[in-house]
Order: C-alpha cells, then structure tokens, then sequence
C-alpha cells in the first residue's frame, strides 16, 4: 500500500520477474563502464549524487571500516578548484601526489600498455606527436575534469593502511557502477589529486587527510569523439592461474 524504495520493489516496477534478473544487470554495467573524456553541459542533482553515494556505501572494507570521506564539488566552488589546478599546471609546477600512484621503475609489460593508452587517446583525437600545444591543452582537460559538472574528491586518514585503499577502489568502483544505473557517466582521475595541497587549501576541514584522487561525473558527450574509444583488456590465461 505504501511507496517502497528498496531493490525488490524497484525490480517489480521495471518489469522483472524475480529479483535475481534485475541484480544481473550489473553485467551490462560492468561492460559499459569507461572513462569518459567529454561530458554534456547539464548540471546532475545533489539528490542523484546522494542516492549512487548511498548505495556505494555497502562496499566492503577490512573489519567494516568504511575508511571514505568524499566532498562533493559542483558549480562556483568546482570551477574554483579546478582553475587552480589547470593554472598550477601550465604554469609548470610538478604535481606531487601524497603517495606513489605509478611505479618508479616500470616493467616493461606495464610500459606497453601506458603508451597503448595514449596512442589510443591522441590517435582519436587526430593529436600528432609533434603537436605538443594539443598535447597539452588535452591534459590540462584533466585538471577540468574535462568539463563534468560535478567532481567527487576522495579522502583518507593518513593513519590507515594499504588495506584500506583496497577497500576504497572498492567503493570507487561501486559509484562508478551505480553512476551508469542512474544515466551518468564518470571518468576515475588520479590528477585529480596532483595537488594536493591546493586541495587543502581550498577544502580546509580536509587539511589533515590524504587526498586519494578524484572522480568527474556527469552526463556524458556521446557525440564527442573522444568518447567513441575503448582500451584493451588483456586476455584470461595472459594473468590467471588455475589450479585443481
């Protein structure tokens, strides 16, 4: 009789027989998740924000942790900091992430598929290798968040460990999957925490935190190019063992 708001009732309102065939959908999620580099001009409800939030908070974390804290940036206070993100880049300060994202010394295999991906991403932007002022105006996207009216921010206690940033690309993930049931599109930006001491100088109740990376969200530019590519993944018996 009354309005229910929880998965089964869901299920039954968008025609599924059982509740088992909705959850299935999370393959076409899984599949159709990508990074996405060119987002509409719409702006995304804080409501909508905090429902994909809602549901990505049942990620599991060591012991129930829970180690996220996210600030949800969107209008004056997202152009803000992500002006002083782009000025900081072209004006040739090296970002410094609070932790080693990439490796210091890269084998070889990890090298090939760095470089794969940006062929991938100029070759479709018709970007060529002598085109350096392209170049950079295509990174400097990523300190825009490449135009997403909404960016996530993600945080940690610098007391918590390894383990935690497991539990947390957990939860990223999570959003990301529940972005895509909600019409949304996302692109997950380690530059996003190049900075981070800007990040804490303009989101002061954070300035004690680890600033993990970001997240752009919004609507995506299925007309813009840029979004028309997709990255390899490698094959199962390239990286999986079994054993009887």
């Amino acid at each position: 009789s009354g309005k229910h708001n929880c998965s089964i009732c869901k299920a039954k309102q968008l025609g599924y027989l059982n509740y088992m065939e909705y959850l299935m959908d999370v393959k076409p999620a899984l599949l159709n998740r990508k990074s996405t580099r060119a987002f509409l001009n719409r702006d995304v409800s804080i409501d909508k924000i905090n429902e994909i939030i809602e549901q990505s908070k049942t990620a599991p974390s060591g012991v129930n942790t829970q180690p996220w804290q996210v600030a949800v940036l969107s209008g004056e206070s997202k152009e803000n900091l992500c002006n002083k993100f782009e000025k900081a880049f072209r004006s040739g300060q090296k970002g410094s992430m609070d932790y080693k994202y990439y490796p210091v010394e890269w084998k070889s295999e990890y090298k090939e598929r760095r470089k794969e991906c940006g062929l991938l991403l100029y070759s479709t932007l018709e970007i060529g290798r002598e085109d350096k002022e392209r170049q950079i105006n295509q990174w400097a996207m990523n300190y825009q968040a490449f135009n997403a009216p909404v960016i996530l921010l993600f945080f940690i206690d610098k007391t918590m460990e390894k383990g935690s940033f497991m539990d947390y690309g957990m939860f990223i993930q999570s959003i990301m999957l529940s972005a895509i049931e909600h019409g949304l599109a996302t692109c997950p930006q380690a530059a996003l925490g190049e900075y981070p001491d800007i990040v804490r100088s303009e989101l002061p109740e954070y300035k004690d935190k680890l600033v993990l990376c970001g997240l752009a969200i919004g609507y995506e530019d299925k007309e813009h190019i840029v979004n028309s590519y997709r990255t390899t993944r490698e094959s199962l018996d390239s990286f999986v063992n079994y054993y009887d």
